[in-house]
């Protein structure tokens, strides 16, 4: 075991700068699609990602930035995949493949292994192993020199990898291709080029070693997504032959004993001996030794031997596989926290494996190592170092020296001061520090330091911690009395409220029915200011305009289905739009004022303010929301046959469609800066997705019926919505947790709509009411 830490400890040295620099180079050259030919929509989504990089702002909070950075890291897991394929596709393609397999190292041809590749999901790091040619006949003339040590060897390495890093392993998947590699005609780099050639798509590691006289050089080779070139070097020379003899030797040291309580209890040294067969020889050459040494005789230079059997092979053989499923472990934990940011599972393993196998040195190696990693991720990922960092101090904290996991806590807490903009100075303590900036959603990570803490007996650090649990509980108690208070009911109409909107300006409310009638009222008192008539029918959906100027509205009375647009303030009809020969469903305005959107079976785009008709988006279902992009250069629109479809709404043309729901999409959102697009459905969930990739990142459950209306505040970070089950909730998009629940209506609730400051909402429901409600308390 001391051999394969000391293996480890050189890999992480010689292993963690090159990811280091790998990290730092790997956004640049995975976004450098000239050396790719790929596609002309994958090329289109690479240029808009180039301008939604994350920002840190004092007005955008914690949690915010952390799933900026999440969306941005989907992003290019995304686009590394989508080249990684294009370039899969072209390489069994190449005029010289035939030239490369003549060095071919494998007995699995390239389109077995490019084949098995798994589209979606986690990427699994493939393993190979290159195994020593080792003659054992020149140890012992008795020994058979195919004595399997590449047998051992895979099996010891198998059972390592399936128990923590199966393929099956949802979370760090390991493929094992044990037996692939032609050990008997292939080693070192010309083989290693041959395999990157035609596998620089597949994230691999190969394990090789090979016979340098008495020594056995252990080499690897790796190379992960989007890696324009390979790792390749020699870690350690390990002394096998010396290893071999020492276990020899250590077989005579443990006969020795045994005669020795044989010859105490009068047994015959003749008959002894005939029990100890090698062993009988190798004790009357370590004593020889043993006397020559004590006589000043410089033993070393006489060459002795030790006989060797099978049980000291099998020991190498042991060593071995420790050393190569140490340096599996490690890289397969940097591969996934770099690609996929799942948290190393080594470090809690390393006390149980290496027990007490550890030292000072060898443990301050293995975690410089990792925060050398986790110190590179900061640019992309510093939201996910703190609990990175804590916990590689928790797997140490089992170890004799506090100092080895204290460093790796005090780099996790200063780390989340930095995050939470705390100044140090000013207090005490660092924990003392984050009283300043607690908050509910710290609640996971303060649990985890009080059981850092309790792990290693530090109860003055406890007391601390136990007081922010404390002001969590006190904040949790406050969110329960910040309970939205209704503030008035409106019973104006006489047929169900099927839609609201509110002015720019947040003073004027308007509400369309079943009953025809289109109602303005003064959002503050709930009084009526005007009825616009018109003879629009049964009202669908209505649409105030940035400026406050005009107001739209759908009908979805067939035949007079047709979409009309007022003056607000005069009431004056301005324009009557038709051309839908199904219901109106839902209209809407562009964040800018320009385009009226208005969705039947299929969306027409109108100019606003001269009614003209710019294009029509052709859908084969009736299309239930729309929503636009702050930008306007996107038009989302979710439809009853389950899916939602991007438009670009000035020339029509299709962008991309998400497919998840198992119901209509009835409801659709997009968050104010333009990343996040939410959809509800007949299926009674909302999905929340990646506007740019089209990655669905949640799903939120608690409805109990279909989600009619969904609202987004202002500044991006909670998300209303409503049901045919009666209730209003009210979610944290950072945590994706319903915070809120608003009950009162006594049928569906048809419609939402936030005031534009996020202090007032409004909903109308089937009950014929409309309500308003007070939510600037909710935190």
């Amino acid at each position: 075991m001391e051999q394969g830490l000391r293996l480890l400890i050189q890999l992480v040295i010689e292993f963690a700068p090159v990811v280091v620099n790998l990290i730092q180079n790997r956004t640049e050259e995975s976004l450098d699609t000239t050396k790719y030919p790929i596609p002309q929509a994958i090329q289109a989504v690479v240029e808009i990602a180039n301008i939604v990089t994350p920002k840190k702002t004092l007005d955008t909070g914690f949690e915010q930035e952390k799933l900026l950075q999440q969306q941005l890291a989907v992003y290019q897991r995304e686009t590394q995949l989508q080249l990684a394929k294009q370039e899969r596709d072209t390489t069994l393609k190449l005029p010289e493949v035939n030239k490369i397999l003549d060095s071919w190292p494998l007995r699995l041809y390239p389109s077995q292994i490019l084949e098995s590749h798994v589209g979606d999901g986690r990427t699994p790091l493939k393993v190979f192993l290159a195994p020593p040619q080792v003659k054992f006949d020149e140890f012992d003339h008795n020994q058979d020199e195919t004595f399997g040590i590449e047998l051992m060897l895979a099996e010891g390495l198998r059972e390592f990898i399936n128990n923590y890093y199966s393929l099956h392993n949802p979370m760090r998947p390991i493929e094992f291709l044990a037996g692939a590699w032609d050990s008997k005609r292939f080693h070192s780099e010309s083989s290693i080029k041959a395999l990157f050639g035609m596998l620089k798509t597949e994230p691999i590691l190969i394990l090789e070693s090979e016979i340098d006289g008495d020594y056995l050089n252990f080499r690897i080779a790796y190379w992960g997504l989007g890696q324009t070139n390979y790792y390749y070097k020699t870690i350690s020379r390990i002394p096998y032959r010396e290893m071999i003899q020492q276990a020899a030797k250590n077989r005579a040291l443990e006969w020795r004993k045994i005669r020795d309580d044989l010859l105490a209890l009068g047994e015959d040294i003749t008959e002894i001996n005939k029990f100890g067969q090698d062993n009988v020889v190798n004790l009357a050459i370590l004593e020889k030794a043993e006397k020559w040494q004590a006589q000043g005789i410089d033993i070393s230079k006489l060459g002795l031997k030790y006989q060797v059997n099978q049980q000291d092979l099998q020991q190498l053989c042991q060593v071995l596989i420790t050393c190569h499923s140490l340096v599996a472990a490690w890289v397969a934990d940097i591969h996934h926290l770099v690609h996929h940011d799942v948290t190393p599972l080594l470090p809690e393993l390393l006390p149980s494996l290496l027990k007490d196998a550890f030292d000072f040195q060898s443990v301050q190696a293995i975690a410089t190592g990792y925060q050398q990693v986790y110190q590179a991720l900061e640019k992309e990922r510093l939201y996910w170092i703190p609990e990175l960092a804590l916990q590689l101090a928790q797997s140490l904290a089992h170890l004799p020296n506090p100092s080895w996991s204290q460093e790796q806590v005090n780099y996790s807490i200063n780390t989340w001061l930095d995050l939470h903009q705390v100044s140090r100075q000013e207090f005490a303590t660092p924990l003392e520090a984050m009283q300043s900036a607690i908050r509910i959603e710290d609640e996971e990570y303060i649990l985890k330091l009080k059981e850092y803490f309790l792990t290693v007996n530090d109860r003055q650090s406890v007391l601390e911690v136990e007081k922010l649990l404390l002001a969590i509980a006190h904040l949790k108690y406050k969110r329960t009395l910040a309970t939205p208070d209704l503030g008035y009911t409106i019973t104006g109409h006489s047929g169900k409220v099927t839609s609201v909107a509110i002015s720019p300006e947040g003073e004027v409310l308007v509400s369309g029915s079943t009953d025809q009638n289109l109602n303005v009222w003064n959002i503050k008192n709930g009084n009526l200011i005007q009825t616009i008539a018109g003879n629009v029918g049964e009202i669908s959906s209505v649409a105030i305009s940035p400026d406050g100027k005009f107001l739209a509205v759908g009908s979805c009375e067939h035949p007079r289905s047709n979409v009309k647009v007022w003056h607000l303030k005069t009431g004056k009809l301005l324009h009557t739009l038709l051309g839908h020969q199904k219901p109106v469903n839902v209209v809407v305005i562009s964040p800018d004022g320009q385009i009226l959107a208005s969705g039947s079976n299929k969306i027409k785009i109108w100019n606003l303010h001269k009614g003209d008709r710019i294009c029509t988006l052709w859908h084969s279902s009736a299309v239930h929301a729309i929503a636009i992009s702050p930008d306007g250069t996107i038009l989302a629109s979710g439809s009853s046959d389950t899916k939602i479809r991007l438009w670009n709404p000035q020339t029509g043309d299709p962008l991309r469609t998400f497919v998840s729901h198992a119901g209509d999409v009835k409801a659709i959102a997009i968050s104010p800066d333009g990343q996040l697009l939410f959809s509800g459905s007949a299926d009674t969930t909302i999905k929340i997705w990646h506007l740019i990739t089209g990655k669905l990142l949640y799903t939120l459950t608690g409805h109990t019926d279909e989600i009619t209306s969904l609202a987004v505040s202002p500044d991006g970070k909670t998300l209303f919505s409503s049901s045919a089950d009666t209730a209003i909730k009210i979610w944290r998009i950072s945590t994706c947790e319903a915070i809120q629940t608003l009950t009162g209506h006594s049928e569906k609730v048809n419609t939402i709509a936030l005031s534009p400051d996020g202090k007032i909402l409004v909903s109308g429901s089937s009950d014929k009411t409309i309500k308003i409600w007070q939510v600037d308390k909710i935190q």
